[in-house]
């Protein structure tokens, strides 16, 4: 099942180690790392199991004010997101809102369309880097 605007790649590596390569990926290229949100170990505080399932929420305000320029409501969206997780297969997944879709969501301007081909181009490298290696 793909969800609408989503990228998923799949990871060569377990959750945790996609988990810091995505995060030493973001910090390299200048990105501010704002919050992590581990699910498994708020499932487990509350006695539940959850597989390892974490979303890291991040960004650069040079990067997403231009699109908040062009669609304020962009901003629900931003800074952006990644959740790392691990599937009942044991496979895991690095996965991430598409910025075209973003931008498409929010009907922004054309003039919005080099920051969003910038996101998305950077994201997709950061995906990689993190998901498969340098």
């Amino acid at each position: 099942m793909t969800a609408d605007g989503l990228t998923t790649v799949r990871s060569s590596f377990g959750a945790e180690e996609t988990k810091r390569r995505f995060e030493a990926a973001l910090k390299a290229k200048g990105l501010t790392i704002f919050a992590e949100i581990d699910h498994a170990a708020g499932a487990a505080a509350v006695g539940l199991s959850l597989r390892p399932t974490t979303v890291i929420i991040f960004g650069n305000a040079k990067g997403g004010t231009p699109l908040m320029q062009a669609g304020q409501t962009a901003g629900i969206d931003l800074p952006l997101k990644a959740l790392v997780y691990e599937d009942a297969s044991g496979a895991t997944w690095l996965s991430y809102n598409d910025p075209a879709w973003i931008g498409r969501r929010h009907g922004l301007l054309a003039e919005a369309n080099p920051a969003i081909d910038a996101m998305s181009n950077l994201l997709g490298a950061l995906a990689t880097t993190a998901a498969k290696g340098p």
